[in-house]
């Protein structure tokens, strides 16, 4: 580390980049390799340039993380220890992740290298950190939405190191929880190759070509003492796919404020904002939970207006000894702060003619040429009647200097990699296993379940004898009156022998959480079967706060792999959700024990912090639905849930898949889901009737890359 406070996080595209921002003053930086990487189409390193880029890296203190930032499939996932492996040797630092199977995986290959869980991972609270320890994470990256003072209550609570972004660009959605190019385009962000939708131009309730999706870019540079004080110790600066002279720039400016810990100056903010920004800077999300001056509004092309001279190319400093006496092996002891190597050659003889000049000898060790080295200094014992050819100097230097780097690497190196066998890692508990071998020994054992999210909805729903369980929205109830209108609904559901689970929110912030903790006592006593989970923190309270409730994962709790489903799991979960990213025939190859697949459904498309209805309206705390319309003319219902603060942002059509359940049985699929959110009574009859007039496969026969 250059400075105590923080470590600079810096990210590279290629290797020149990388060298650049070395050399500008990062303390680390992040790249993508080949595979598993959320930046698909950036100019990731090769297998040699990586590995270069690590010993670049090492032999001027600095770090090297890679990013394995995307969910990988079951037919991908045996290729991850052979594609790390070779890394890990080498000595990479850490991994960023987003997938908790490769989490797993890692923590059991790989023990001695550091898991870095990816904003992807959408954690906004101390509980989504206390279950990622779990899993070995030493640090977790937080989401961008994630203010000052949640951090450092996160911080203090967990003790956890914490990474946060800190300049560059701003995703409208929480990372993790955006399907808008996936289901538009199949293009999917948790594949790293978003087309980002949400730079485009939507018509908001009549007013055209407005950018209310694209927020601008984020410059946290005058806000570095409160991160400081908020027990961040990492700032992420954003840009894998951005150019040299922008990377090294912005590095240049935050390591000389880092170092200095002045105030910003106006003159150094306006140089920052013109090497690179999209309407202007923002740093709101630190303070506040939204708002609409983080919002472009119009085009937000990424305006750069200066460029930066490349950092100049230093060399490491080191000393040398050179000693060539007569009748002695010569030799040249190399060093670089206590490391020290020392290279030899055959017995040095007398001089024929002219003895070897003093001065000489010297100027052609100083010829370190293309190396990482330079000599501050070199002490000479040279005898007075010696010779010594050119060619035998050159050997030395180069010996000597590569023995140096070696030993100087050689720290980094490790060889403690296990090769976990797939089979336990992709293990089911032996009583979920055999739950499931029970309902085998059943005749067309079967489930059918729905979720909603109104009372409206709920009064419709009830109706319906074909349902076996009801999904009911945490959403649906009042703050005050939770506990007894929703064991009012459990009880009317329970007399018609109906199974109940309290579906909790989508984002659950430290608000959310210690209102949910203070109920927890009063809520376990009423008798349903469980909860349905969407975030890392909520699960992290309902394994520890409740007993004998059921713990169903949402789709956006990804199982995309075995190894994923088995992690969760092993912790206590007794259901997931098909991720809606995967396509039948994928479905079909993974392990569906458990698992439910939501066959009708508008999907949504993404869950955001920032408010459509506040940025267009003014916030008036009134939930209703405000339509965005795309330049192909179709309608994106936008949802304001305001007791938890979000928004969320919905597909034009609705996913049915009701024809494929036979075959989605085959696939080992017991229990079959009727996701209803933005419906009316009228649309939840013409659902049930199948007079459903327009409707999407979703991903079920396409997938996503």
């Amino acid at each position: 580390m250059r400075n105590k406070d923080f470590e600079l996080l810096a990210p590279a595209g290629n290797l020149e980049i990388l060298k650049g921002v070395i050399e500008s003053g990062a303390d680390a930086v992040y790249v993508g390799g080949s595979m598993f990487g959320a930046r698909a189409y950036a100019n990731n390193f090769t297998e040699e340039e990586l590995l270069e880029a690590i010993d670049f890296a090492h032999l001027r203190g600095v770090k090297v993380y890679l990013t394995v930032n995307t969910l990988i499939k079951n037919s991908e996932f045996s290729k991850l220890y052979d594609y790390l492996l070779v890394y890990y040797k080498r000595g990479l630092d850490a991994v960023i992740v987003q997938d908790i199977g490769v989490v797993k995986a890692i923590h059991e290959y790989f023990p001695s290298m550091e898991i870095h869980t990816s904003t992807q991972m959408t954690v906004t609270g101390a509980d989504g950190v206390r279950f990622l320890s779990q899993f070995g994470v030493t640090r977790v990256v937080m989401a961008r939405e994630v203010s000052l003072a949640e951090m450092k209550r996160i911080h203090e609570e967990t003790g956890m190191e914490l990474e946060a972004f800190v300049h560059g660009a701003l995703c409208y959605s929480y990372s993790g929880q955006c399907l808008f190019s996936s289901i538009l385009g199949g293009r999917s962000g948790n594949r790293g190759r978003c087309a980002q939708p949400c730079r485009l131009p939507y018509t908001v309730e009549g007013k055209k070509d407005e950018y209310i999706l694209s927020l601008k870019d984020m410059c946290g540079i005058k806000a570095l003492d409160k991160l400081h004080d908020a027990g961040v110790y990492s700032l992420k600066i954003e840009g894998r796919m951005k150019q040299l002279e922008y990377a090294c720039g912005v590095v240049k400016y935050y390591r000389s404020y880092i170092d200095s810990k002045k105030p910003v100056s106006d003159a150094d903010y306006d140089r920052i904002k013109a090497l690179g920004n999209r309407c202007g800077f923002t740093d709101r999300y630190y303070f506040d939970h939204n708002g609409s001056d983080m919002v472009t509004y119009v085009k937000p092309n990424f305006v750069s207006n200066a460029a930066e001279p490349s950092p100049e190319k230093r060399k490491l400093s080191i000393e040398g000894e050179l000693v060539l006496r007569e009748g002695e092996p010569g030799s040249l002891t190399v060093k670089r702060g206590d490391v020290t190597y020392k290279a030899s050659i055959e017995p040095v003889s007398a001089a024929l003619k002219a003895p070897l000049d003093k001065k000489a000898a010297i100027d052609r060790i100083n010829k370190t040429g293309d190396t990482d080295f330079e000599f501050s200094h070199i002490k000479a014992q040279i005898g007075e009647n010696v010779f010594v050819p050119n060619g035998a100097l050159n050997k030395l230097r180069r010996d000597a200097i590569s023995g140096l780097c070696d030993k100087l690497l050689k720290k980094y190196y490790r060889n403690d990699a296990r090769y976990a066998d797939m089979s336990r890692l992709t293990a089911l508990p032996e009583h979920v296993v055999k739950s499931d071998a029970a309902h085998d020994e059943a005749i067309n054992d079967y489930t059918t379940i729905c979720s909603c999210m109104t009372r409206a909805q709920l009064d419709t729903l009830i109706s319906y004898e074909c349902f076996d369980v009801f999904y009911l929205d945490f959403d649906m109830y009042d703050r005050k009156n939770l506990i007894q209108q929703f064991a009012d609904d459990v009880q009317s559901l329970t007399k018609r022998n109906k199974k109940v689970y309290l579906m909790l929110p989508t984002i659950f912030r430290a608000d959310s959480s210690d209102y949910f903790v203070t109920i927890a006592k009063k809520l376990d006593n009423v008798s349903f079967e469980g909860f349905v989970v969407k975030n890392y923190e909520e699960l992290y309270l309902t394994e520890n706060l409740f007993t004998g409730k059921k713990v169903i994962l949402d789709h956006n709790m990804y199982t995309f792999n075995d190894v994923s489903k088995s992690a969760f799991f092993e912790h206590g979960v007794s259901g997931d959700t098909v991720p809606l990213e995967l396509n039948s025939k994928e479905i079909m190859h993974r392990n569906n024990i458990g698992s439910q697949m939501i066959v009708y459904g508008y999907y949504p498309l993404m869950t955001t912090a920032n408010c459509v209805h506040k940025n267009t309206k003014g916030c008036d705390k009134k939930q209703k639905l405000i339509y965005l319309k795309d330049r192909y003319n179709k309608s994106f219902a936008v949802c304001n849930n305001c007791k938890e603060c979000y928004n969320t942002i919905y597909n034009s059509l609705p996913t049915m898949l009701t024809k494929n359940i036979s075959k989605l049985k085959e696939a080992g699929i017991r229990s079959f889901r009727y996701s209803f959110t933005i419906e009316t009574p009228k649309q939840i009859k013409a659902v049930m009737d199948d007079k459903v007039a327009e409707y999407t496969n979703g991903h079920y026969k396409r997938g996503v890359e």
